[in-house]
Formats: C-alpha cells, sequence, structure tokens
C-alpha cells in the first residue's frame, strides 16, 4: 500500500515563498494498492497527480470524495485523464442523501457561469456511484473499504482502507467536541496502521474556530494514540500557515507522539 500527497492545504491554495517546502495545492492523495490507483479528494492537487498519472500511462481510477466543499473538488476540471479516451475514472460519493449527487455535484460545479463546459466534454468512460455512509465498498478484489459519517457542515465520509492485513484510515474535515470521546470514530480507526487526521488548528486556536468542522493537530495525536493506531499524519493546514510555521507545529508533533508527520506535498510511504 502506497501514499503520496499532492495537496495537504485546507479551504484555499496558498502560493507564494512561505509555502514552498509544505505545498499550497488542496486536499488530494493517491493511494495505490499493487497495480489498483485510488485518489481521494480532488483539490488542486489533483492536477499535477493528473499530469503524473498521464505519463505513467495509467488507464483506470477510482476518486472517492469525503465531501464537495469548494476546497475538495476545485481541481476536477483540469485533472488530465478525463479528457483522455481510453481512461476509465469511476466517481464515489456518500455524505449527501440525494438521488445521483455525485453526478449532480459535477454538473453543477462544470456549468455557467461558473465554468466554460460541462462533463459531456470529457473524453474518458467516467461513471457515478453513490453509496451511504456505513456502507462497505469493494475496489478491486483485495480492497475493502469501510465508510462513516464525520461532524461537518453539509456532512463528509471518513474511509478506512484494509488490504493483505494493512490498514489506513483518511479521516479529514472533522470536527471534535471539546472534552468528549468520540467512540465511533475511535472504534473506526482503531489499530490503524496509518490515519490521515484533519488539523486545520491548533488547540489554542480552536475556540474561535468552534463550529467551522474542523479538529487540531493535538487532538489529532490524542484521537490516533488513543485508538491504537500506529501512526497518524496531519494535514489540511491552514491557508495562512507558513512553512515556519508548520515546521515549528512538526517539531511539537513528534515531541507529543513521537513519529507523528505534518503532511506535505511530495511525501510518500509505504505500508
Amino acid at each position: 500500500m502506497l501514499v503520496r500527497f499532492w495537496g495537504v492545504r485546507g479551504s484555499l491554495p496558498s502560493a507564494g515563498p512561505e509555502t514552498v517546502a509544505f505545498g499550497g495545492n488542496t486536499s488530494c492523495v493517491e493511494l495505490r494498492f499493487g497495480d489498483h490507483i485510488v485518489i481521494l479528494d480532488a483539490g488542486s492537487g489533483i492536477r499535477p497527480l493528473g499530469d503524473r498519472l498521464m505519463a505513467e500511462g495509467r488507464m483506470d481510477f477510482d476518486l472517492l470524495f469525503s465531501h464537495f466543499h469548494y476546497d475538495h473538488v476545485c481541481g476536477i476540471p483540469f485533472f488530465l485523464p478525463f479528457f483522455r479516451q481510453g481512461r476509465n475514472v469511476r466517481l464515489w460519493s456518500g455524505h449527501m442523501r440525494q438521488e445521483n449527487a455525485t453526478q449532480h455535484m459535477l454538473r453543477d460545479l462544470m456549468r455557467a457561469p461558473f465554468f466554460p463546459v460541462g462533463p459531456e466534454v470529457f473524453c474518458a468512460n467516467v461513471s457515478y456511484h453513490d453509496f451511504m455512509p456505513g456502507n462497505e465498498l469493494k475496489l478491486g478484489e483485495d480492497v475493502r473499504v469501510r465508510t462513516m459519517m464525520l461532524n461537518h457542515p453539509g456532512g463528509a465520509i471518513g474511509y478506512r482502507f484494509e488490504r493483505a492485513g494493512r490498514s489506513l484510515c483518511y479521516i479529514c474535515d472533522n470536527e471534535h467536541v471539546s472534552g468528549q470521546t468520540d467512540h465511533a470514530l475511535m472504534a473506526f480507526i482503531a489499530d490503524a496502521d496509518l490515519v490521515i487526521y484533519d488539523a486545520a488548528y491548533t488547540d489554542e486556536e480552536y475556540p474561535d474556530y468552534c463550529g467551522y468542522g474542523h479538529s487540531t493537530w493535538q487532538e489529532g495525536i490524542r484521537v490516533c494514540h488513543g485508538a491504537g493506531a500506529k501512526r497518524c499524519i496531519l494535514t489540511h493546514h491552514r491557508p495562512r500557515r507558513s512553512d515556519e510555521r508548520l515546521q515549528a507545529i512538526a517539531e511539537q508533533a513528534d515531541k507529543m507522539w513521537p513519529g507523528a508527520l505534518i503532511a506535505r506535498e511530495g511525501l510518500e510511504l509505504s505500508l
């Protein structure tokens, strides 16, 4: 199981000299299970990922959305495989209740006056798949995917991937409740080899952002450690968070739980 980060920011892409080291693209994570490629979210980081997949001649992908807020879908119209024949892309979402939610989202995103063309210009074979939170998905023959609803305005989906005795959880855009244990989340990520966790804020900042739908890097470590996860990677950094500040948080996180990492573009791990 290979994990590669292409976008680690939340809310808004952040280009400039203060974000070079950790990167300024919004959420996008690539998973490879052997030859099977799964993409988590389609923030602006999916554009360079698409370029790489094209260069490699890859033809088949699953794209799973946590939810449809702009920072997680803004890269969709710039994902090159959509515009090439012979590619197969399956889109999955589960946080909305309406029928054909995944397809409707894409059509609403790519329409006038917000975008000049719609998804009808795609040349790839694109299919749309809706599921309910709590459903289990089968991606290929040997990848088991569990799902759960997270605490985020409008909803968001958390994913747990299991293959060949290894497990990875993607918990992005989730708000904790101070002083309370989320037993459902703890059970969901229990004993995972790796947890990718929403860390938009610090504990000190959180009181000013209660209700915004995000957690803190300290809470991420507390939750992952308490659930028996082996390692956590903290992501969804605030757009104003500079490289200098993220490096300081990285050092604090490693002291709080040795091995905890702050996500950066290009970070790659194998499980």
